[in-house]
């Protein structure tokens, strides 16, 4: 029943070959919570009303899917693994999904709001399909809790890779890709949708590399299960720190994604320069590889619970120079170095988010000798389109009590300082609060660090040893 999951290391082929498939699935991820807003909004001019309604609706359905997706990859068994084959299924169907997504085929009117609908969801239900294999992978490679640490810094690295294509690539190709009908910032749906087109043939290309260069050694085989809402309901309640980690990783990712969802708005109607964007999320790439050339530093000196505060502080003090220097003061160069020092936070929090969710893995089976790696992880997918539900609710949100709609289809198209205002606020301001609340919830409930991490690892590695004898 059990495949022996020693405590072997990972070579840095197999960390690079995992890591590669990051890159196409974040593609896809960055270009739906980055760009897609701004593409409804501002671009087919639908109203904020709908979004609002959609994205609760679709959170239902992940409610059932993603965890039903998760025991599906449980109950894999094929000659090429369990996980393998659905990272590539997965990967190839949200391609389609994505392109389809951000291309209009001339529809208009509620043809067009059913047609967003429809792929709004299928792009939430395939991106399931590859993204929970990807990430249930990483307990199965190591029990080692510094190469484990190592595996997930590295996938961490490309996935922040395949994020930062699209925010630092898409305002300047947008336009180029664009004709017909254009905003007048030189955007438009043809351009999308060619955009989407490109990103989508990298998806497939990445996940295939990643496919192919991974082979799945140590993976652990539990009893077929049906899936059931009292299974999820018993795997979610029975694992405390599983709870715990849903709801700071949840607010701390609603933070960060108010800033990426946000950032197209602020650069295109506050600042009126779309392509000062680039330059942004260029600086924030510099911090997100300070923020992954720090973690093993600050190793040395302190544990998975300390650095995950100081990257949750450094984010919040990030953010505060940013509102300073970005919507009171307007200086635009200092925004982007502050930029620097919460993008060096939020690497190294999504980091220690990836090492967590694997040891709460390990902790679900010391605590209930019971394994359920796909559907603890299915959690991670959920929590960050949940994450993306408050964005979207405090951005639409925030965009119709200000009549953003009206201001951008009217003949001026001009944009009021108050809108301007609510605007940056949104970006710069509502995050730290966010990421605060998730700093205080994290330090005050988690509780996976220290003396009881070791427990599970030394519990772990004694059980797999004593499988291997038995099995032998």
């Amino acid at each position: 029943m059990v495949i022996c999951m020693e405590e072997r290391k990972t070579t840095w082929g197999e960390k690079i070959g995992f890591g590669v498939g990051a890159i196409g699935l974040d593609l896809s991820y960055g270009m739906f919570y980055s760009f897609l807003s701004y593409y409804l909004s501002s671009v087919l001019g639908l109203k904020e009303g709908f979004l609002l309604l959609l994205t609760p609706l679709a959170r239902i359905w992940d409610g059932i899917n993603d965890p039903m997706m998760g025991t599906i990859v449980d109950n894999t068994r094929t000659k090429h693994g369990k996980y393998r084959p659905w990272i590539l299924i997965g990967a190839m169907s949200n391609a389609v999904v994505l392109f389809l997504l951000f291309t209009k085929f001339g529809l208009s009117g509620t043809a067009l709001y059913v047609y967003i609908g429809i792929m709004y969801v299928l792009w939430g239900m395939t991106n399931t399909m590859a993204d929970i294999p990807y990430w249930s992978m990483i307990p199965s490679f190591t029990s080692d809790p510094k190469d484990r640490n190592l595996v997930s810094t590295v996938a961490r690295t490309f996935s922040g890779l395949g994020q930062g294509i699209v925010t630092v690539a898409s305002p300047i190709i947008l336009p180029l890709l664009s004709t017909g009908i254009k905003t007048d910032k030189g955007y438009s749906a043809t351009g999308f949708s060619r955009w989407a087109g490109i990103l989508a043939i990298m998806l497939v290309l990445f996940s295939a590399i990643c496919v192919f260069n991974t082979k799945e050694k140590n993976v652990v085989y539990g009893e077929k299960t049906k899936f059931s809402f009292k299974k999820i309901f018993s795997v979610i309640k029975s694992n405390d720190q599983l709870v715990v980690f849903m709801i700071f990783a949840m607010l701390s990712n609603a933070g960060w994604y108010l800033t990426s969802g946000t950032a197209v708005y602020y650069f295109t109607d506050v600042l009126g320069n779309p392509k000062a964007q680039s330059l942004f999320q260029t600086i924030g790439a510099v911090g997100s590889v300070l923020g992954l050339l720090v973690i093993p530093i600050l190793s040395k000196w302190f544990n998975k619970k300390v650095i995950y505060q100081i990257s949750l502080i450094a984010t919040i003090v990030g953010y505060v120079l940013m509102y300073i220097f970005g919507p009171v003061l307007k200086m635009t160069i200092a925004l982007d170095i502050a930029y620097i020092i919460s993008s060096t936070g939020i690497a190294a929090m999504f980091v220690g988010q990836t090492v967590f969710l694997a040891d709460i893995v390990d902790y679900g089976e010391f605590k209930n000798a019971e394994r359920n790696e796909s559907i603890t992880f299915s959690m991670k997918g959920f929590l960050q389109k949940m994450a993306y539900t408050i964005q979207t609710l405090v951005l639409f949100g925030g965009l119709a009590a200000m009549n953003y709609n009206e201001q951008i289809t009217s003949a001026t198209k001009q944009i009021n300082d108050t809108t301007k205002t609510g605007i940056g606020i949104i970006c710069f301001a509502v995050p730290p609060v966010l990421i605060l609340i998730s700093l205080i919830v994290f330090t005050a409930k988690f509780k996976l660090h220290g003396d009881l991490a070791d427990q599970v690892h030394d519990h772990i590695v004694t059980k797999r040893a004593s499988e291997a004898e038995t099995n032998e």
